[in-house]
């Protein structure tokens, strides 16, 4: 069960929920290494579906990746707390990552994967992000801007 959270960082968590991908960030050969990922808040926890022939998730698993996300040209979206998602928001989130297996439940959960990814068939792999450092920077306009 991950740790208790400040609100800032609930936040931050809903946040991510509400888009469906983002960028995962490692090093791969000592060189910094962005893949872009599927993602789902599960418990706290951020599970990210990739394409195995990238390769970045032997470099993530049991190492400190970061994830980012945000709204960026996602269309505006009301939520149950009134939070307008039309103002700009992005949520970096710093954590261990580890290799999963989702049941074929949490498999569904993702939705179809693309069908290929440069040009080679879709091989997914699931990574598990345990947040312990997470960012969140929002902007907001005025109505008449």
């Amino acid at each position: 069960m991950p740790f208790p959270r400040p609100s800032d960082e609930l936040r931050a968590i809903e946040l991510l929920g509400r888009v469906r991908y983002g960028q995962l960030a490692t090093s791969m050969r000592a060189l910094p290494f962005l893949a872009v990922a599927r993602h789902l808040v599960i418990e706290g926890r951020i599970v990210l579906r990739t394409h195995r022939g990238l390769g970045c998730h032997e470099s993530c698993d049991g190492s400190v990746v970061a994830y980012g996300a945000d709204n960026f040209g996602s269309p505006a979206v009301t939520a149950p707390d009134g939070f307008e998602d039309e103002d700009p928001w992005a949520v970096q989130v710093t954590g261990l990552a580890e290799i999963v297996h989702p049941d074929s439940g949490r498999r569904e959960l993702f939705g179809t994967g693309p069908s290929e990814v440069n040009g080679e068939p879709f091989d997914p792999v699931f990574l598990r992000l345990e947040p312990h450092v997470i960012h969140m920077h929002t902007s907001t306009f005025e109505a008449s801007q």
